[in-house]
């Protein structure tokens, strides 16, 4: 049992550098802080990427002469619910729709 739990904790840092991948005390902590990490990362993805949508979204909505602020108070008025990740990939990838909705919105 004892001797299984250390192959596990072992198995797991595999590849990490130094002593963390050998030996079981230093081992133990950085499995257990990589997991820390792992969930923390988890969070930051999810904010990084939503702020990449809005400045996606920023830069198509100027050329058309508005600005983010404006065309999502816009959008929330006129009752149009599509969430940035959506907007922000019709702006990349399908400009012609992206410029409809705008102008539904003007």
């Amino acid at each position: 049992m004892h001797s299984k739990r250390r192959r596990g904790i072992l198995k797991h840092t595999k590849g990490y550098r130094w002593g963390r991948k050998s030996k079981i005390k230093v081992a133990k902590v950085a499995k257990m802080k990589a997991g820390q990490y792992a969930f923390a990362g988890r969070r930051r993805k999810k904010r990084i990427n939503r702020g990449l949508w809005q400045i996606t979204i920023n830069a198509a909505v100027r050329k058309v002469g508005l600005n983010y602020s404006k065309f999502m108070g816009a959008l929330k008025k006129k009752g149009i619910k599509m969430n940035r990740k959506m907007l922000a990939e019709l702006a990349v990838k399908n400009p012609k729709i992206f410029e409809k909705i705008v102008e539904s919105v003007k």
